[in-house]
């Protein structure tokens, strides 16, 4: 989502900054309640050594006494525009890389970047500085939301720059992204909307059923050619009808599809949040931000395309019309909010905001929970889930805040 040139904002990102443990000792991090794939071991530990979590202790580790807080895997964010005043759709490399710190300070650790609707040679464009990015790391990869999507649930994004999903033009900003495209969102109804999730599924990459005014028998056509995610569920789609159940009931009732969730108390009821877990499973969900650049910065006026947007109380909507114009959301709030508000366990917080759309990337065998063998990411936690901690790649992000 961009950012206009000068747009304001009144709050700034965490000040706490990276501090680098290359070539510091081990670390054990001692006492906490760890919730692992199993459940939460109480008073448990983590072990640090490298970039990894290991699964005995070196003699010379150090140990860190985090007893009364939690230790979660650090979190994974699959559909994310920007954050801390820099947009992922219209920044330099720099903004970009910004905009992913500020997340981080937040406690995600993982991080595919969404674009938004566009020019077709712009988005290429984009794909192209994105995917540098990726390849160094910094990415998990590339969610292009638009401009594949219906005119009729169009949302925020700008309906003159809307195209039918052409295979072809899919394909175009695939190559693009140079083996970095994660998930494209389509509004599978369109013409040229199977036939393109029939792409998307060849070439390994995520097809995702949103911004859609998909029927029912529509949206479970598109799932059995192979669409796996619906791209924030219950938003950008007709709403939930008895006779006429439309995308949602086909995207919750189908074992093969990850359902996002936009959990900031603005997108969702909790009700409805409440049926998305009943009926799809906590392993079928997965908590994402949609962030747009104001996330970690401020309110303000930012720009969206074309289309200007207002950020006031923490909430983002267009000027003209109205429309909700993605998030301010941070996943370490939507965590809090889980298992605070909503009353979820702290198990299924973690694995909405961790392992499955780690699983989902097809990451699972390095990020998404806290077992020796894969990356020491995590997040420290007090007793009322307020974060205190983050790590990365056996790296600090954020130090630990005790006492």
């Amino acid at each position: 989502m961009a950012n206009a040139p000068g747009a304001r904002g009144t709050a700034r990102p965490a000040t706490t900054h990276p501090h680098p443990a290359t070539g510091t000792a081990p670390l054990i991090l001692s006492g906490a309640d760890v919730v692992m794939p199993t459940g939460t071991v109480k008073q448990g530990q983590v072990i640090v050594d490298g970039t990894r979590i290991a699964g005995t202790a070196p003699e010379n580790a150090q140990v860190i006494d985090v007893t009364g807080h939690y230790l979660v895997p650090g979190f994974v964010d699959i559909h994310n525009h920007g954050g801390g005043g820099a947009s992922f759709t219209s920044g330099t490399a720099d903004d970009v890389v910004k905009g992913i710190h500020t997340h981080r300070l937040h406690g995600t650790t993982t991080l595919v970047a969404s674009t938004v609707t566009g020019d077709m040679d712009f988005l290429a464009q984009r794909a192209g500085l994105l995917s540098e990015l990726a390849e160094q790391g910094d990415l998990a990869g590339i969610h292009f939301e638009g401009p594949f999507i219906s005119p009729c649930r169009k949302g925020a994004h700008s309906e003159e720059l809307l195209r039918d999903p052409d295979p072809a033009e899919v394909r175009k900003l695939i190559d693009a992204a140079r083996g970095t495209a994660k998930m494209v969102t389509l509004a599978t109804e369109l013409p040229g909307g199977i036939d393109s999730v029939r792409l998307l599924a060849e070439h390994g990459v995520i097809a995702a059923v949103g911004h859609t005014d998909a029927t029912y028998e529509q949206t479970v056509e598109a799932i059995a050619a192979g669409a796996t995610v619906a791209t924030h569920l219950f938003n950008a789609m007709p709403h939930l009808g008895h006779r006429a159940p439309g995308p949602i009931a086909a995207l919750l009732e189908d074992e093969r599809v990850t359902v996002e969730l936009i959990n900031d108390g603005t997108h969702l009821h909790p009700a409805a949040l409440e049926l998305a877990f009943h009926r799809a499973g906590a392993g079928r969900v997965a908590f994402v931000t949609d962030a747009m650049d104001a996330a970690g910065f401020g309110d303000g006026r930012y720009m969206l395309g074309p289309l200007e947007v207002e950020v006031a109380d923490g909430v983002a909507r267009l000027v003209e019309g109205g429309s909700i114009a993605g998030s301010t959301l941070t996943l370490d709030r939507a965590f809090k909010r889980a298992v605070t508000i909503d009353r979820l366990p702290v198990e299924d917080a973690v694995a909405a905001l961790s392992a499955n759309p780690a699983k989902l990337l097809g990451m699972s065998d390095t990020i998404g929970s806290l077992e020796p063998g894969k990356d020491a990411d995590l997040v420290l936690l007090d007793s009322d889930f307020d974060l205190k901690g983050v790590m990365r790649r056996g790296e600090w992000v954020v130090e630990p805040q005790l006492g």
